[in-house]
C-alpha cells in the first residue's frame, strides 16, 4: 500500500496546519520526501520568519511495511528539534477494516504539536499491545 504513504503524509501536513495556522517563530516552511521503494515518507517541518532563514522544528517519519499476515503496518517516528538536542516517539498503527486514515493522521498531528514530552507521556499511558500466539 504505498499510496497511503503519501496521502497519509499530506493529511498529516493538513491536520497540523489547520491546529497550528502559524508556529510562534513565523510562518509554516515544511518539505516532504517519498521513497516508495522502500516504504519511507519524511515530513520536515520548519518555521520561518521574515528575511531569517527557515528554522527546523522536527521531522516526521513514516515507514510503511507489510506484515507476515499479509496486513499493513505503519510507523510514524515524531522527532523534535530543541535547543538541546532532539527528542523521539514512535507510534505504530495496524491497518483494520473502518480504519479511519485521517484521525490517525489528526492523532499523530496533535502528538507532535503537543511537543515531545506531552507525547511521551502519551504513549506511556497507552496498554502494550498484547503478543498473539
Amino acid at each position: 500500500m504505498p499510496a497511503r504513504l503519501l496521502s497519509l503524509l499530506s493529511d498529516i501536513e493538513s491536520a497540523l496546519l489547520s491546529q497550528s495556522p502559524a508556529p510562534a517563530e513565523g510562518a509554516w516552511d515544511n518539505s516532504r520526501m517519498v521513497n516508495y521503494q522502500s516504504g519511507l515518507a519524511r515530513l520536515t517541518l520548519g518555521a520561518r520568519s521574515g528575511e531569517n532563514p527557515a528554522r527546523t522544528l522536527g521531522t516526521i517519519l513514516l515507514q510503511a511495511f507489510d506484515l507476515a499476515d499479509r496486513s499493513f503496518c505503519l510507523k510514524a517516528n515524531l522527532c523534535w528539534t530543541d535547543g538541546t538536542g532532539t527528542a523521539d516517539v514512535v507510534h505504530a498503527f495496524y491497518e483494520k477494516p473502518g480504519m479511519d486514515w485521517e484521525n490517525e493522521a489528526r492523532q499523530i498531528a496533535a502528538k507532535w504539536a503537543a511537543g515531545p514530552a506531552a507525547a511521551a507521556k502519551l504513549e506511556e499511558s497507552q496498554e502494550p499491545l498484547a503478543a498473539a500466539g
